[in-house]
Formats: C-alpha cells, sequence, structure tokens
C-alpha cells in the first residue's frame, strides 16, 4: 500500500512562504492498493492529483468523502480527470438530510457558484452512499466506515490489504475519553492519519482566544491517546491548522513524540509504503529514530 498526501491544511487553503514547506492545500490522500487508486476526499489538492494523472491513459478511480464542507470537495471541479470520457469514478460518501452523495457536489457546482454542472462532465460517475458500520470491497482491499463528532455528521474509512491497514480519521472532535468507535476502527492499524488541528490550548480558548469547543476538530494530544489505545504502528497529525506556519507544525510535531514517539506530521508530496512491518518513508523513520 502506497500513500501520497495531496493536501494536508484544514478549513481553507493557505498558501504563501510561511506554509510552503508543509503545504496549504486542504485534504486530499491518494492510496495505492492491490492495483487500485483511492483517493480520501477532494480538497484543493485533488488538482494536483489530477494534473500527475493526465496522460496516463483510462482512469478507474475511488473517491471516499469524509463529508461534504467545502475544504474537502472544493478540488473536484478542477480535477482533471473528471472531464476525461475514459474516466470511471466512483464517489462513496453519506447521506445528508434529503441530500445523496451526487446531490451534494452538485450543490456547488451551479451558477453562479461555478461555470460547469456536474451532470456536464465527461467522466462516468457512480455515486455510492454509505453509513456508519457498513464494509465493503474495492478491488481487493476492504473499506471499513465508522462515524466521528463533527457538525453535520463526518464518516472516518479503514482501508484494509492484507496485513496492511490505513484509517483515515479527520475532522472529527475528541470527547472526555478515546471515542471507542474510532479505537475499533483503528485498533492494530499500520498508519492513523488524524486531525490534530488544535493544541490543547488552542481548544480550551487560552490566551483569551475564543475556544474551540463543538467545531468538530481534534488535538495533537488526542491523536497520541487515540494512537496509544488501538495500538497503531505510525500516526499522521493532519488537517492542519490554517494558521500554523511552518515552524508551528514541526513543534506540535515534536510536542506529540513525546506522548507518542512513531508521530510524523502530514506533509504535501509526502510518499509512505505500508507493509506488513509498518509505515515507511522518511519522516516516519525520523519519527523512529527519535524514540
Amino acid at each position: 500500500m502506497e500513500v501520497t498526501f495531496f493536501g494536508v491544511r484544514g478549513s481553507i487553503a493557505s498558501p504563501g512562504v510561511h506554509t510552503a514547506a508543509v503545504g496549504g492545500n486542504t485534504s486530499t490522500v491518494e492510496v495505492l492498493a492491490g492495483g487500485r487508486r483511492l483517493v480520501l476526499d477532494a480538497g484543493t489538492g485533488l488538482r494536483e492529483l489530477g494534473q500527475r494523472l493526465l496522460g496516463r491513459g483510462p482512469q478507474d478511480l475511488t473517491l471516499l468523502l469524509s463529508h461534504y464542507h467545502w475544504d474537502h470537495i472544493q478540488g473536484l471541479p478542477f480535477f482533471a480527470p473528471l472531464y476525461q470520457p475514459s474516466t470511471r469514478l466512483e464517489i462513496v460518501g453519506q447521506r445528508c438530510g434529503l441530500h445523496g452523495v451526487r446531490d451534494a457536489l452538485e450543490h456547488q457546482m451551479t451558477a453562479p457558484v461555478f461555470p460547469v454542472r456536474l451532470s456536464d462532465v465527461q467522466a462516468t460517475l457512480s455515486p455510492r452512499e454509505v453509513t456508519p458500520g457498513d464494509a465493503f470491497s474495492v478491488g481487493d482491499v476492504r473499506v471499513r466506515v465508522a462515524g466521528g463528532n463533527h457538525p453535520g455528521g463526518v464518516l472516518a474509512y479503514r482501508l484494509d490489504l492484507g496485513d496492511v491497514s490505513l484509517v483515515y480519521a479527520t475532522d472529527t472532535e475528541h470527547g472526555a475519553a478515546v471515542d471507542p468507535e474510532l479505537r475499533a476502527l483503528a485498533e492494530g492499524a499500520t498508519l492513523l492519519i488524524y486531525d490534530a488541528q488544535y493544541t490543547v490550548d488552542e481548544y480550551a480558548g487560552g490566551g483569551g482566544r475564543p475556544a474551540r469547543v463543538g467545531w468538530g476538530h481534534s488535538t495533537n494530544v488526542a491523536a497520541a491517546q487515540l494512537a496509544r489505545a488501538a495500538g497503531v504502528s505510525a500516526l499522521a497529525l493532519f488537517h492542519h491548522d490554517p494558521a500554523r506556519d511552518d515552524v508551528g507544525v514541526l513543534a506540535l510535531e515534536a510536542a506529540t513524540r513525546e506522548l507518542f514517539p512513531a508521530t510524523f506530521a502530514a506533509r504535501e508530496g509526502m510518499r509512505l509504503r505500508l507493509d506488513g512491518s509498518g509505515a515507511r518513508g522518511p519522516a516516519v523513520q525520523s519519527a523512529r529514530e527519535a524514540a
């Protein structure tokens, strides 16, 4: 299983000199497993992935959406394979009230917000609605679905291929104790990608800042607690706050390693190989050396 981060930022894209090292694009993660390409969320990082796929022939992809907030779907209208008739795109997500997967995505591609309607794209689209507790297969990859804690609802996913497993749990707010549903989902995972948008102080509203309680995001400390409780091999801090610069992300990474040594902060362009011995890549190796 190969994992590449194309967008690691939360809430809104934050390009600039102070975020260039970590990256300013929002949530997009590519997973190559069992000869299939799966994509976790369609944030602004999806555009770059689409550019890389151009000229590589017909594409058959599965897009797993955590939810429909803008920072997780804004890249879809700019995804070049969407306009190729040879593309087959399965889009997996949850129903929100009266809106199904296609309804939610069509909403952002209507005038005056966007000039091209979803119904006008040339790719073959196959929506799939799922709910927490569901499981299905994408080729040889087994996908399990769990619920998180976020305004409007959110889904977390576990991808299993043989003895390798990836868990993607972003935009979920921690509680007083480790979420038992997420703990079960992440049990023994090779890699846990988890929302660590805030520090404990930021979350509580320290320094006269507004508290983030109820905003639907978690902290680096809660990330480490979940990683320990679930016994994962490696933890990727994800959904970085748009106001956190590169120096701040590195500081958060270092602080979290004190709690869970096999931690690294996800960065754009980072590529990892997951195998039976764990997650391999420069960032993961440095985390283990720090231990």
